[in-house]
């Protein structure tokens, strides 16, 4: 319940950057700057003598304004791209933390913009708050930055918003943490201005039309379960290595009685059968021999190629009509949302660059990226597969989530990671029987692709990885996976 009475107005809160724990930066006789985490020293350049005898207060904070201290913030900036600071909004220096912001994504700052008192606000839909640790944060997959809660006044701000309010009447509460908070958290997308005479559904647009299509925790489940737009540890960390044994590799058998299928066995394994055996993952490729334009046509053909354009049959007279284009993989409700992306270092007949496969015309089309960028994706992939080079060739399954949450709810992501797995295995099973190699990667960066295509990571993003090359001679074996 809102207070009747407004309190006195507080100091106004303003943001300070000071370095995440572990860190510390030296300054040189010459004016340079460097940083000191993880074992590792990195410089981070020459600055004026202000900012080199401010560098100490990183520890506690220095104020942090883009426009009238740029150098200064140059120097948080470089910092921040190796993920070294957070920022802290408090009504002073020394004074308590209000909320306490982690950038999730290199490239984020936080701003304080600027608010409508008469316009309303509202919490989104995709906004949570959880316990950390001994922390409660308040997060979004929409965000680049996790809220650290401080001060019990914000925790209560935040459950007004759970209605849209305006700035006024949020002024009325029993103890309201200033505007600067809500206008941090509205630039963060953790709160979002309703549109006039917008109404309340669940699946507002929140000011982007493609959100009406997410389920929350779909959007959450695709952002936190790839890279490039958290900063959570992630990966074959052994985390709870200390904490179990590992389970076994094979279930112990049940009890009840057994029929040896073994018995049965009456004629040699089919062509297929053998083929499915003969499947298995290639991290090394051969550099002098690298897959051929030929090839690659070839695996697109038989794995990803539009067999037809049709409408779908009506099971109700009441269904809206779905035009559906079936490939070779199966796909719930013909959704076929998935696209696939090449990025190519090495391929005899076709140049090094990224492409689109037309499944349609099947045809590759070259789209213009950042050459930084392809090296980056290629790069992220050798590391993830622990191969010596990055693939000649990797291929990215992207999904046009609308194509299945326009259709289905609750599931719907779900879906599309099921739609990656058989997809995936066609690709392995086309490679396997034009013996080249093969290797699903386990996560990519969705940001990144994101950069790449130009595309929302939430409209047409990456949901899947698999490098593809000539095998050399010594990877022909069958690995464990």
């Amino acid at each position: 319940m809102l207070s009747e009475t407004s309190q006195p107005p507080s100091p106004p809160a303003r943001l300070f950057a000071r370095l995440n724990p572990g860190v510390t930066l030296e300054r040189s006789a010459t004016g340079g700057v460097s940083a000191l985490f993880d074992g590792r020293t990195v410089e981070f350049g020459t600055f004026g003598a202000d900012v080199t005898e401010r560098a100490a207060d990183f520890e506690t904070g220095v104020a942090f304004d883009g426009e009238r201290d740029a150098e200064m913030s140059e120097l948080v900036r470089r910092l921040a791209l190796y993920g070294l600071v957070e920022y802290r909004l408090a009504r002073g220096p020394s004074g308590p933390d209000l909320i306490v912001v982690e950038p999730q994504m290199r490239d984020y700052a936080p701003r304080m913009i600027e608010i409508d008192e008469d316009r309303p606000l509202a919490l989104s839909r995709f906004a949570y708050m959880r316990r950390r640790g001994a922390d409660l944060v308040l997060e979004s997959p929409r965000a680049m930055a996790l809220f650290r809660l401080c001060d019990p006044s914000v925790t209560a701000m935040i459950a007004h918003l759970s209605e849209a309010r305006t700035v006024k009447e949020l002024r009325d509460s029993a103890d309201f943490p200033g505007v600067e908070l809500l206008a941090l958290l509205l630039d963060g997308q953790i709160l979002f201005t309703p549109g006039p005479g917008a109404d309340k559904a669940l699946r507002a647009a929140e000011g982007d039309g493609d959100l009406v299509l997410w389920d929350f925790h779909d959007l959450l489940f695709h952002t936190r379960s790839t890279d490039g737009r958290h900063a959570n540890p992630s990966g074959g960390l052994y985390a709870h290595a200390d904490l179990a044994a590992p389970p076994p590799a094979v279930r112990p058998s049940w009890p009840g009685p057994a029929i040896d299928l073994k018995t049965l066995e009456t004629a040699p394994p089919s062509a297929f059968a053998t083929l499915l055996r003969r499947r298995h993952s290639t991290r090394a490729f051969d550099e002098r021999r690298p897959i051929t334009l030929a090839e690659v046509a070839r695996l697109l053909d038989g794995a990803a190629r539009i067999i037809s354009r049709e409408q779908a049959p009506h099971e109700d007279h009441d269904e809206p009509e779905l035009e559906v284009a079936p490939r070779p993989y199966p796909s719930g409700g013909a959704s076929y949302e998935l696209e696939l992306y090449l990025a190519v270092d090495r391929c005899e007949g076709l140049a090094r660059g990224f492409y689109h496969y037309d499944a349609s015309r099947h045809a590759l089309v070259l789209i213009e990226t950042n050459e930084h960028w392809l090296t980056a994706m290629l790069e992220d992939a050798q590391f993830a597969m622990g191969a010596p080079a990055v693939p000649q060739v990797l291929v990215t399954m992207a999904a046009r989530f609308g194509r299945v949450s326009w259709k289905y709810s609750g599931f719907a992501y779900a879906l599309v990671l099921k739609h990656v797995g058989v997809l995936m295995q066609t690709l392995y099973l086309m490679a396997a029987e034009m013996e080249i190699g093969a290797c699903a990667i386990g996560v990519g960066d969705i940001d990144l692709f994101a950069k790449m295509t130009g595309l929302a990571f939430h409209v047409e993003g990456s949901v899947g990885q698999i490098a593809i090359g000539r095998g050399v001679q010594s990877d022909s074996t069958p690995v464990a996976d």
